[in-house]
């Protein structure tokens, strides 16, 4: 819901950090799997209850996932190429990981610690899949179709009101106040399943009509 928002918002700044990192051995790849491997500390973290770094982790972990696109525009700016799609498919792969992991480490952390019920998580996990599935159905059709959605990110995004901005948020909200674990994620399984009706329907509508001959939408102002 506010992504597009925040992307304009944090460009300049991620720009500025990924000119810092812009050295030959850091790559936009390795920023994505060291943002992976951080994400899957944390939710062994958040397993273990040891929630302020399981935090940190998390936080750290979506800092890379910015900055990974960040330094990839650089480079393209500095060579004047189009990147490959390898990068944006790692990342994507990446996220979807993290996520899922990030909502089982919670969900074993919080059961342990506070008693709190499974079915709140699974919840989750479910709309997650249909959202997923969603989204990744219709980028692959309408990019096959002269449909897609071109706001610079390697998919053609269905922006609906939960996001990653929102995802971060309240996965960083579970695991600083984790003894409400299960009522927030009552509450954004909720949200998450309504995105993804949102998306299956615009999906459908957009699919539904004539292909333009070009992609619609707006560049790109920022950083998925």
């Amino acid at each position: 819901m506010i992504d597009n928002f925040m992307r304009r918002m944090l460009d300049r700044p991620l720009t500025r950090v990924a000119g810092v990192l812009n050295m030959s051995w850091v790559t936009p790849n390795r920023l994505t799997l060291a943002g992976l491997v951080l994400g899957l500390a944390s939710a062994v973290l958040a397993a273990n209850q040891w929630w302020a770094m399981a935090v940190a982790a998390w936080l750290v972990s979506r800092l890379f996932d910015g900055l990974d696109g960040a330094l990839a525009r650089v480079r393209r700016a500095s060579v004047d190429k189009r990147p490959g799609e390898a990068g944006g498919f790692l990342d994507i792969v990446a996220d979807f990981i993290v996520y899922g992991a990030t909502v089982f480490g919670v969900a074993v952390g919080a059961a342990d610690g506070f008693g709190a019920p499974w079915w709140p998580f699974m919840f989750v996990l479910v709309a997650y899949y249909v959202n997923g599935t969603a989204f990744l159905a219709f980028s692959s059709i309408a990019e096959r179709t002269g449909r897609q959605i071109d706001d610079g990110r390697s998919l053609s995004f269905l922006g609906r009101i939960a996001e990653g901005t929102e995802t971060i948020l309240v996965h960083s909200l579970w695991l600083i106040v984790p003894a409400f674990a299960w009522q927030t994620a009552v509450l954004w399984g909720v949200f998450v399943a309504l995105s993804a009706t949102q998306r299956i329907i615009v999906g459908f509508r957009i699919l539904n009509r004539p292909a333009s001959p070009g992609p619609v939408g707006s560049p790109r102002t920022s950083v998925p």
